[in-house]
C-alpha cells in the first residue's frame, strides 16, 4: 500500500445549497463539506497524497459524499459505512435574508468513529495526521479517538496537526475552551483563529496565544484578513493577508491549514508556508464552494500524486 503524505480524519456531511432563501422553495443542489476533507482535498490538489478516514451512512448522502471526495483525488479508503446511522447534512441557506448555514448531524454515522478507527489512520505511514476541534464536538467515542491520535505516535513519527475549528453551533464556549486547549497542547502543529482563541481562552492577540501554548513546537495564529503569525522554532513570523473579493468564506480556513502543510511537507521556510496558505484561502474566499477547485497561480510546479487511491 502506497505511503501517504498526509491523513485527515474527520466527518464530512452532504451539503444542500440554495441559489436563494430555503423560504423561497428553490432547488437545492447537492455536494459534500467537512473540515477534515476540505484539507485533504486542498492537499491533494496541491500535489499530495492525501486520505481521509471517517464514517458515513448506507444511505444516498454517504455514497455522494464518498465519491465526491474521492473525485478531487483523496484516499477514501479507510471510509467505514455504517448499516444504521445517517451520513450528516448540512443546508448552506446564505442568499440575502436566508438561514445561514444549518446542521442536521445529531446522531450521524461519523458520530460513532471511535479509537478502534485509529489503526485505519496508522496503517497508511502517514508523514503528518491532522484533525480538528469539530470531532470531539460530536461525541465522547470521537473525543476519545482525537486524543489517541494525538497522544500515540506512529513508527514513522508522524506529525500530529490539529485546527481548533471552534463549531459554537455544537458546544458552547465554556464547555468548548479547556477540552479544545488540552488537545491543542497535545499537537505538534496547531492552527488557530485569533478571534477563536479570544472568544476560548481569553487571548487577544497572536503573542498571547503563544503564550497559553507555549509548548506547541508549531503554532499559527490567523488574523482573517489582517494575515497570520507562526511561531515555531525559527521565531516568529508574520504575514500579510492579501486583498481578496469575498464571495464567502466556508471553506477559506481549510485552504489555509491545507496550503501550510503542503508548503511544510516540502520543508518550505515559514514565510512560504504562510504565503501558501494565503494564496490558497483566497482562491476559496472568491468562490461558492467550500473546497480548493484549482491550484493558484502563486504556487509552481505541483506535481501529480500516485493514482493508486481507491474508492
Amino acid at each position: 500500500m502506497t505511503r501517504i503524505d498526509a491523513v485527515c480524519v474527520g466527518e464530512t456531511m452532504a451539503v444542500l445549497t440554495s441559489p436563494e432563501a430555503l423560504t423561497e422553495g428553490s432547488r437545492l443542489t447537492v455536494g459534500a463539506g467537512g473540515a477534515e476533507s476540505n484539507v485533504a482535498v486542498a492537499l491533494a490538489r496541491l500535489g499530495h497524497r492525501a486520505a481521509w478516514v471517517s464514517r458515513v451512512g448506507n444511505d444516498p448522502f454517504g455514497r455522494i459524499v464518498t465519491a465526491s471526495v474521492a473525485r478531487c483525488g483523496v484516499d477514501v479508503r479507510g471510509v467505514e459505512v455504517d448499516p444504521e446511522l445517517p451520513t450528516g447534512l448540512y443546508v448552506k441557506d446564505t442568499a440575502p435574508g436566508g438561514a445561514g448555514v444549518l446542521y442536521y448531524r445529531r446522531g450521524s454515522a461519523a458520530s460513532v468513529m471511535s479509537v478502534g478507527d485509529a489503526e485505519k489512520v496508522w496503517s497508511r505511514g502517514p508523514r503528518l495526521v491532522h484533525l480538528s476541534g469539530i470531532t470531539p464536538a460530536l461525541s465522547g467515542r470521537a473525543a476519545a479517538l482525537v486524543r489517541e491520535l494525538l497522544d500515540r505516535r506512529s513508527g514513522n513519527g508522524a506529525l500530529r496537526c490539529f485546527d481548533v475549528n471552534h463549531r459554537p453551533a455544537l458546544w458552547s464556549t465554556r464547555e468548548a475552551g479547556p477540552v479544545l486547549l488540552d488537545l491543542a497542547r497535545r499537537a505538534d502543529v496547531v492552527f488557530v483563529g485569533r478571534d477563536e482563541a479570544e472568544r476560548l481562552w481569553g487571548t487577544p492577540d497572536a503573542d498571547d496565544v503563544r503564550a497559553v501554548l507555549p509548548e506547541v513546537p508549531t503554532l499559527v495564529v490567523k488574523d482573517a484578513g489582517n494575515g497570520a503569525t507562526s511561531f515555531d522554532g525559527a521565531g516568529t513570523v508574520f504575514a500579510p493577508a492579501p486583498p481578496v473579493d469575498v464571495v464567502e468564506e466556508v471553506g477559506a480556513g481549510d485552504a489555509f491549514a491545507a496550503g501550510y502543510l503542503s508548503g511544510l511537507l516540502d520543508g518550505l521556510a515559514p514565510e512560504r508556508r504562510l504565503s501558501l496558505g494565503h494564496a490558497a484561502a483566497g482562491e476559496v474566499l472568491c468562490s461558492r464552494g467550500d473546497t480548493l477547485d484549482r491550484v493558484p497561480d502563486t504556487v509552481p510546479g505541483i506535481r501529480a500524486p500516485d493514482a493508486d487511491l481507491g474508492t
